[in-house]
């Protein structure tokens, strides 16, 4: 079983100044959500799936830190994402009006803002972020990447940093794992709070992050173009590539929402393009048929068929360009044969991570950045604020070692692509 239990840096000693603002009702520390509500049922009664729980988020009554006495800090790694700004806006403002909290500081360009060699810190207040909620992009600057661990955390010691909230996907998360193991070693005071943050929506134990749904509703936006741009010539296709390095889930919930794609390729369930049950052949079929098609891949997909090299500051190893590949292999494909054809390519990747988030997404990094500031404040760290079951929880970094999360091949999601596609379950 997963050890699900949430680090604590000492006893709570300091009443919460909620109770000032209205009849507040606190989080108790065993309050925690079932992991897996599931039961089966049989003649002799219920049997649970699993026991193992995660911890509630939400407010405690008494504090590890006395807030006007506290320093905080913000810092946004990786990739650019939708919401971003929201995260940043949510966290100063309750840190600031709910706690007291009067000395926050932003970094600069990620980790490496934290290095010897970063740029000095925004100092924030609710002046400061009050209207970059709607905006895309992150105020602070963002990078992959970071300097050593130790040399973070003598810059957090040096800056007298008690919290550090850090907003990135798994990398990030690994990074702030490293911090923390570190703080740990040098019995510091310091509490880090992960954010998670992920367009391709692949963090273990949170069934969303945010940015998600605005990254849906603007690649729904390019599949419909591109349906258009198919049927606007004979036997025309309209190609769609979208984010996604080892989970389709933007890729397949987008072509479910526009109801438009044709074919959906995602890194869970691999294709062949040759043969008669290859593309190719599915594809030359719906021509004949329908005389044009909208194919939409994921950028992890098909990587068999192409060559990745190298690694990204992240670690991550780069991709091959699976939508030019398609493009190509496609149209020489159809030049070869007795009909009509054109092909629509597009890809917007740099649109969707910088587009402006949905009023839901809003609400959502609003909701993930009190939830942060509640856990900081009552003295948790090395934990990340998870989404589970429609409930906020606190889920320690530790429990994402050798997890993954992907689109099921036979879940209700792919079924629901193949409902509305049409395509086989497998192609080659």
């Amino acid at each position: 079983m997963t050890d699900f239990s949430i680090d604590q840096l000492g006893v709570c000693q300091y009443l919460n100044p909620l109770h000032h603002l209205l009849n507040f009702s606190y989080r108790a520390e065993h309050e925690r959500l079932l992991l897996q509500p599931e039961v089966h049922c049989q003649d002799s009664g219920f049997t649970l799936q699993t026991t193992e729980t995660l911890e509630l988020a939400g407010p405690r009554e008494l504090l590890f830190f006395e807030a006007s006495k506290t320093r905080a800090a913000i810092v946004t790694c990786g990739g650019l994402c939708p919401g971003l700004n929201a995260v940043i806006r949510g966290l100063v403002m309750q840190l600031w009006h709910v706690y007291g909290c009067r000395d926050i500081l932003g970094i600069r360009y990620g980790y490496h803002g934290l290095g010897n060699q970063g740029s000095e810190p925004l100092v924030l207040n609710p002046d400061i972020v009050s209207g970059i909620k709607a905006n895309g992009g992150t105020l602070l600057g963002s990078s992959r990447g970071t300097p050593p661990t130790d040399e973070l955390v003598d810059n957090l010691q040096k800056r007298n940093i008690d919290m550090l909230f850090v907003i990135g996907g798994d990398g990030s998360m690994r990074g702030a794992e490293a911090l923390w193991d570190e703080i740990r070693a040098r019995s510091a005071a310091i509490s880090i709070i992960g954010i998670p943050k992920t367009i391709d929506n692949d963090i273990p134990y949170v069934r969303r992050t945010f940015g998600f749904d605005t990254a849906v509703a603007e690649a729904v936006k390019a599949i419909n173009v591109a349906n258009i741009e198919a049927k606007g010539m004979p036997n025309g296709v309209g190609l769609v590539k979208l984010m996604g390095r080892h989970a389709g889930f933007i890729t397949a919930t987008a072509c479910v929402a526009s109801g438009n794609a044709n074919f959906c390729l995602l890194p869970e369930v691999p294709f062949r393009l040759e043969g008669k049950s290859g593309l190719l052949a599915i594809l030359e079929q719906r021509l004949a048929t329908r005389h044009h098609a909208v194919i939409v891949v994921a950028e992890g997909a098909g990587q068999d068929l192409v060559q990745g090299i190298g690694q990204d500051a992240s670690g991550n190893a780069k991709l091959g360009d699976i939508g030019s590949y398609l493009k190509t292999r496609i149209t020489e494909h159809f030049s070869r044969l007795p009909m009509p054809f054109g092909l629509k390519y597009i890809e917007p990747s740099y649109l969707i991570r910088s587009a402006p988030p949905t009023a839901f997404d809003q609400l959502y990094c609003d909701q993930l950045a009190r939830a942060a500031v509640h856990a900081a404040m009552a003295g948790k760290g090395g934990m990340l604020i998870g989404d589970w079951n429609g409930r906020l929880t606190h889920v320690p970094i530790r429990a994402l070692r050798g997890q993954q999360r992907w689109v099921n091949p036979r879940g209700e999601l792919w079924f629901s692509v193949r409902e509305n596609t049409g395509q086989p379950q497998l192609m080659g």
